[in-house]
């Protein structure tokens, strides 16, 4: 059990050692000083020329949510066609898998677009070469990029005295793709080829077993779809089982890179947000704060697993490595456990053991992981979530003190903080309102064999489906996979979640920030609430964990919670 414990130690000093020289490298990318990858340059400015793009033009904050939404809505049509006709694409499909359905494929195309990766289907039975690459690998690079590039512009909001110019979306775009997301997923790649994970666009592999049947060995351009999977929080497997298949996670080695490339980006953009607003006090208290929590649930998880199933304990059995169930002996439960919290904590949506056999208690807690939803959180997105807990916590704050709230010296009014209570409530509601859909549709239609999608009735069947919604919410895509989910009504169902949970937290912040923008900086009055002391960090805290109680508990106890009291 002890070098488990070192295991993850290494994981996580390996992790907060290189985020923290690449948030430094950050900053100076979206100030636009000289970096090592200034050679890349000309590669931007015919990214410009080819698409008329005047990255010096700047935009307002209107200007910046049509230039997300015109480019995902036009990845999204491709998508979506590309993966119905992939069987009528003459190209890069040995294995002749047929195109999807149009339910499946809206789903697919959705998940991929809003960073969620949520997968109605198998990847090596599901999706031809030319999808893996062309359409799902390509949207795991531009649609993490659409998350850094507006954050940076609300941090630039944030930061400016009276402006309308947030920055220029797409500028902000192509230097994530070609200064951050290209580079890392290079090197990530590179090291699961050293472990072992195949990089081929050879067919599958006929092989003969024992018996002399013959099988056949999915495989394919594993590695660098791997890579940029993990390193833009998108959780997308190459393979149905994800980072539990050997192919995708060979050894611990390739399972320390996925883990700590999961966690890089989030941390070292918390790390560089101190830098691009120049407040390096408020920094420190927002990273305190998500690594405060994220540490609780981290200890709690592993406790969980380590100790085993509770009905085989009351079975007198021993469990001296845990609870293994669903897990891969190549990484053991403490390493299982990390990996749950990490890809819950940033939306990522990977797995590298199965979460449905997880103990009753680590399973709620990976659900409230994503229902906190701003721990870490996917790239430039999970800041953002965050950042609508800050403004929440300063308007507290402020009443508390009697004073109208201040953020970095701007007032905050009604607007603002309507807008960012709009926001935090849309994600209880979609995943309660997608919920209790799914359970009334369940136990009043469950006669209907189409709609017999679920294989564990009980305190277990209803966590599936709140995690389902979750997941989908939280732009996560990781599942209990306990749910025939592959039907219309869950591919349409989680499709509008995944398009709502996307963009509306996005678009929100962003009108924030440039109302914000356009305010004069009044002088902190005598007292103004200062949001880089422990005080506020106790604030924000019970802020986060107040509002996920009252929202989830009630649903937590129907499901995880049950489940652990009716051992």
């Amino acid at each position: 059990m002890l070098h488990e414990l070192l295991g993850l130690a290494l994981i996580l000093a390996l992790t907060f050692g290189a985020a923290w020289l690449l948030g430094r490298y950050l900053v100076k990318v979206y100030q636009g000083m000289p970096v090592w990858t200034d050679f890349l340059a000309p590669l931007e400015r015919l990214l410009y020329r080819l698409t008329g793009v005047r990255p010096e033009q700047q935009m307002n904050w209107k200007q910046a949510v049509s230039a997300l939404l015109l480019t995902n809505a036009v990845w999204l049509a491709y998508a979506w066609l590309a993966l119905c006709l992939q069987d009528r694409i003459p190209l890069m499909n040995p294995d002749h898998i047929p195109g999807m359905t149009w339910h499946q494929g809206f789903n697919t195309a959705v998940s991929f677009v809003t960073n969620t990766n949520l997968q109605h289907y198998s990847g090596e039975t599901g999706a031809s070469y030319f999808s893996q690459i062309f359409v799902l690998q390509f949207l795991q690079f531009v649609s993490a990029a659409s998350g850094i590039a507006a954050l940076i512009m609300i941090l630039n909001g944030l930061r400016e005295a009276q402006t309308r110019s947030l920055g220029n979306f797409y500028a902000y775009f192509v230097r994530s793709v070609t200064r951050v997301l290209l580079p890392l997923s290079i090197a990530a790649a590179l090291l699961l080829l050293i472990g072992g994970t195949p990089m081929t666009f050879a067919g599958a592999a006929e092989s003969y077993t024992l018996e002399g049947d013959t099988i056949r060995i999915a495989r394919g351009p594993v590695a660098g779809m791997v890579a940029v999977k993990q390193l833009g929080t998108n959780g997308g497997g190459y393979f149905g089982p994800n980072s539990t298949h050997p192919f995708e996670n060979p050894s611990y080695f390739t399972n320390v890179v996925e883990n700590v490339s999961i966690l890089l980006i989030p941390i070292a953009l918390v790390f560089a947000m101190g830098g691009l607003l120049r407040q390096p006090g408020f920094s420190r208290v927002v990273m305190a704060v998500m690594t405060g929590i994220f540490t609780v649930f981290l200890g709690l998880t592993v406790w969980a697993e380590l100790s085993g199933s509770p009905w085989i304990a009351d079975a007198g059995i021993s469990q001296p490595s845990g609870s293994l169930e669903g897990k891969e002996m190549r990484f053991g439960a403490a390493a299982s456990a990390l990996w749950g919290v990490s890809t819950t904590a940033t939306s990522n949506g990977s797995v590298n053991a199965m979460h449905d056999s997880l103990t009753p208690l680590s399973g709620g807690i990976l659900m409230l992981d994503m229902m906190i939803n701003a721990l870490y959180g996917g790239v430039g997105v999970g800041l953002i979530n965050m950042l609508v807990f800050v403004i929440i916590a300063v308007f507290l704050s402020g009443l508390m003190v009697g004073r109208s709230p201040e953020f970095f010296e701007k007032k905050l009014e009604s607007r603002e903080i309507r807008i960012a209570a709009l926001v935090m409530l849309l994600h209880p509601f979609l995943i309660l309102g997608g919920t209790a859909l799914a359970c009334w549709i369940y136990l009043t239609q469950g006669g209907n064999e189409a709609l017999a999608w679920l294989n564990n009735p009980g305190f277990h069947g209803f966590s599936e489906i709140l995690y389902e919604f979750t997941s989908a919410s939280a732009n996560n895509g990781s599942g209990f996979e306990g749910l025939g989910d592959n039907t219309p009504f869950w591919n349409v169902s989680t499709g509008l979640v995944m398009l709502l949970g996307r963009y509306v937290p996005v678009i929100g912040p962003l009108a924030i920030a440039g109302m914000l923008a356009g305010k004069r900086i009044s002088p902190p009055s005598p007292g103004a609430f200062r949001t880089d002391t422990a005080v506020f960090g106790i604030i924000l805290t019970s802020v986060i964990l107040i509002v996920a109680a009252l929202s989830f508990f009630p649903a937590l106890a129907l499901g995880p919670v049950a489940e652990f009291l009716t051992r």
